[in-house]
């Protein structure tokens, strides 16, 4: 198992367990129609050693010069394509035009941007699985009336079904951090398009959430909402209290009251 720097900048750690990156690498069940997979910040490799496996079309996203260079030496002549990017920021447009999945240790200072990415892209991504902060994962995965459930919960739960599939302790990292890692995994639900204006949709979640101790009458204020739409009982809720499908009857009756 080999140590190599951490990149704090980016605030990643390594994995170097073995067995933790061939049970992530499982984890992945090419819920895709091209076999297409993304590795994002793939660093020395651990993990895509055993992508390499699965006879994928693999393609890895990388920031960070050093270790695209180490990464070019090593999967030299390998059938996989390096991308040196910011995932955040990268145009896929001629990368990845069609469907396909993405795993990765992501960095824990993006793990929540990372995912927001994949919702603007849920179209084309069908199947992720991350290893994140714990305490981010299970706030992703959690289901409605729990305290960690939130923004992202919602979001993702609208066009995925997801799943906290197991817990990674520090000492698997180099450097190790401080707190736990949790693995996810998400897959791409039978919802082409919400029954409601999305967009809408993805603002009333946010709004709802930004001061999640208030009522939903009263977090939702800023958005202008008629007397009629006021009334509404389910007003009298917090948005930790709703589902994706009363988010979707929420968005469709602020609309609704707008037009009026």
């Amino acid at each position: 198992m080999s140590k190599v720097r951490a990149k704090k900048h980016l605030g990643q750690h390594f994995l170097k367990d073995l067995n933790v990156a061939e049970k992530i690498a499982g984890s992945l069940t090419g819920h895709m129609e091209t076999g297409v997979v993304l590795e994002i910040g793939p660093g020395m490799g651990v993990l895509t050693d055993f992508l390499l496996k699965k006879n994928w079309d693999l393609k890895l996203i990388e920031i960070d010069k050093e270790s695209i260079t180490y990464l070019n030496t090593k999967y030299e002549g390998e059938n996989l394509e390096i991308i040196e990017g910011d995932f955040l920021n990268y145009d896929f447009r001629e990368k990845l035009s069609g469907s396909h999945a993405i795993i990765g240790n992501f960095p824990y200072n993006i793990s929540s941007q990372i995912f927001f990415k994949v919702l603007e892209r849920r179209h084309l991504v069908t199947e992720v699985v991350g290893m994140l902060q714990k305490e981010v994962a299970e706030r992703m995965t959690s289901k409605k009336g729990n305290k960690t459930y939130g923004i992202l919960s919602v979001l993702l739960q609208a066009y995925y079904d997801v799943e906290y599939l197991f817990t990674v302790p520090p000492e698997v990292f180099d450097p190790p951090p401080k707190v736990n890692s949790g693995v996810i995994r998400i897959k791409r639900n039978e919802v082409d398009k919400l029954d409601c204006n999305e967009k809408l949709f993805f603002r009333l979640v946010k709004q709802a959430f930004s001061t999640r101790r208030k009522t939903l009458r009263n977090a939702l204020k800023p958005m202008g909402l008629s007397d009629e739409f006021k009334a509404m009982p389910m007003l009298d809720l917090r948005a930790e209290q709703l589902g994706v499908a009363e988010f979707v009857l929420l968005t469709q009756q602020l609309e609704a009251s707008w037009k009026e």
